[in-house]
């Protein structure tokens, strides 16, 4: 960490050090944790590709409990992502394949024992592969048949379970506290509800986040981390235009890390809100701008800003 190891390897004795490994957990989870996305169960036409590109911006500040000699610490941090849809059918329902690779630069600025530091990072994030299937409602449906559907159903509800999974290949070193990637692996179980009346959509998404260790933390200690448990609530209207705007908010709680042992009293209880908006360019393409605040209720936790645009295009 340049300037940063520096200071580590000056500090006194070795529960210093690992009192300060809990802010590598904090600054990796809470800048990169909880997403609140609409119309993450929204059908599409069998058949169907998506290729997306897009770019975000977050910047927060980080609270620390005081005994980590951590202070006035904050996170920049800019995001490439490139992401691919595929549609298809499960037993005549409709399903989605996703995936989304990261690039990432992050930099964390703050005082450590009161002496100005920072740390400044460049690399792949962990990439996330995402399985959905709406097993009520939603059939399958190519084309056509599919504008049909639900041009003759304007008021329809579908229930749809998704698995998404992470995996430890972005930029990580253990000799860092702060990292682009986790080295661990992130499962996530998924289910929603979509209600459709009219040019109206209420959704609602639950998940739970299950964290494998990390056997290689920061000075070769061992990480373990309680599920976090998340719900998200969104509210869509969707023009004949085919431009839509959402607003939405969602609350995660849980994730209480343990560090060779040793509960860290560091459980996460975050709030969500967002608002998006899309706007169809020609047939076949679309653009996408969004914005999503978190705030911390505990005296540990970060609160963030990000704002983010993207381009896509279906085949």
């Amino acid at each position: 960490m340049n300037n940063a190891d520096a200071v580590l390897v000056r500090s006194v004795s070795i529960f210093t050090r690992l009192l300060l490994a809990v802010a590598g957990v904090s600054l990796a989870n809470w800048v990169v944790a909880q997403d609140i996305e609409p119309r993450r169960w929204t059908s599409m036409p069998v058949g169907m590709d998506i290729l997306g590109m897009g770019i975000a911006y977050t910047e927060g500040d980080i609270s620390f409990d005081p005994v980590l000699r951590l202070s006035n610490a904050t996170i920049e941090q800019s995001m490439a992502v490139v992401a691919y849809n595929h549609a298809f059918g499960i037993l005549g329902k409709s399903a989605r394949f996703d995936v989304a690779v990261q690039y990432k630069d992050a930099l964390w600025e703050g005082l450590v024992d009161g002496v100005p530091d920072s740390a400044d990072r460049t690399g792949p994030g962990d990439p996330r592969f995402r399985l959905s299937y709406n097993f009520i409602g939603a059939p399958a449906l190519e084309g056509k048949a599919f504008r049909d559907y639900w041009v003759s159903h304007p008021v329809s509800t579908s229930v749809g379970a998704a698995l998404a999974l992470t995996l430890p290949l972005g930029d990580y070193h253990s000799e860092h506290l702060l990292n682009l990637g986790d080295h661990r692996y992130v499962l996530r179980p998924q289910l929603g509800v979509v209600h459709n009346r009219g040019p109206w959509s209420y959704e609602l998404t639950g998940s739970v986040f299950f964290y494998s260790d990390n056997d290689n933390f920061f000075l070769d200690t061992k990480r373990e981390q309680d599920p976090l448990y998340a719900l998200q609530a969104h509210v869509v209207y969707s023009a004949p235009a085919r431009w839509w705007v959402s607003i939405g908010g969602g609350h995660a709680a849980g994730g209480e890390s343990t560090i060779d042992g040793v509960k860290k009293d560091d459980e996460r209880k975050d709030w969500l809100y967002g608002i998006s908006a899309g706007l169809p360019i020609g047939s076949r393409s679309s653009a996408k701008i969004a914005y999503v605040g978190r705030r911390s209720s505990e005296k540990v936790g970060v609160d963030s800003d990000t704002i983010s645009m993207g381009y896509s295009i279906s085949f």
